[in-house]
């Protein structure tokens, strides 16, 4: 990506049609949300939560929950206060600009962290660190990434993969249980989410170097968006699967 273009800004341009940043429909996010159920009273943590496309929801349909978003990205975080605004929840919900990774708070009826286990070093880091804020006994809503097959030399280049780096599904769901949670609900993004996901993510961002960017920043942005497109539609589209999960902490 070109240095003129924070990755930041690119992150949270692209994902303006498509706030959920995860190949997950509103349909499916909202059953998601309900199966985990948080205590009508609760707290819940959205770690690594974007513009708050999953905590926000799930605070409107839940009256007395409160709810913590961190992250490192003020755009999104600018982004989530702006949607907390606008839906009447700033008295309920505190977005804070830091490192997931090593931020301590809690504890917290449920945590939720959807596809950031990059920043925690895979999904056993991910899961070491939840469970730093939650409860006993609390629930997680976990996403990640998987192959749904293969993967291809074409894939692990578009994904900027090492092989081994990712498991299968049941390699997943074991890394899930070795942590001592226990999967229950889940969803398992289809080929039709995924497809959205991307087209969203690259004609967001094509659009905006169109239509607000000049100079360096429109011809970055789009190189970023084409780049993007390629290593999806040659690289991991089919392969690469992505997992949605409802975890019941079982204890050590």
């Amino acid at each position: 990506m070109d240095s003129t273009l924070d990755r930041a800004v690119v992150s949270a341009v692209a994902h303006r049609w498509h706030p959920v940043a995860a190949p997950v429909s509103d349909d499916a996010l909202a059953r998601l949300l309900e199966r985990l159920a948080p205590p009508p009273q609760g707290r819940v943590l959205d770690l690594g939560c974007g513009a708050g496309a999953w905590l926000l929801p799930l605070l409107a349909a839940r009256p007395g929950l409160v709810g913590v978003g961190v992250d490192t990205s003020a755009p999104a975080l600018d982004a989530a206060r702006d949607r907390a605004a606008m839906g009447g929840l700033l008295g309920r919900v505190e977005f804070v600009q830091a490192d997931a990774a090593t931020w301590q708070g809690g504890p917290f009826d449920a945590v939720v962290c959807i596809g950031a286990t990059h920043a925690f070093g895979g999904p056993a880091g991910t899961l070491e660190v939840v469970r730093r804020s939650l409860r006993p006994g609390g629930r997680v809503l976990f996403g990640d990434g998987f192959w749904e097959s293969g993967p291809s030399e074409a894939a692990l280049a578009g994904l900027g993969a090492a092989p081994g780096e990712l498991p299968d599904l049941p390699g997943l769901l074991g890394e899930v249980q070795r942590c001592g949670f226990e999967p229950g609900y889940a969803h398992l993004s289809t080929l039709a989410e995924w497809d959205e996901y991307e087209w969203c993510w690259t004609g967001a961002l094509t659009e905006w170097a169109l239509t607000e960017a000049a100079g360096p920043e429109r011809e970055a942005a789009l190189e970023a968006a084409r780049t993007h497109r390629r290593q999806w539609l040659e690289g991991y589209r089919g392969e690469l699967g992505f997992l949605t999960a409802v975890l019941h902490d079982r204890g050590r």
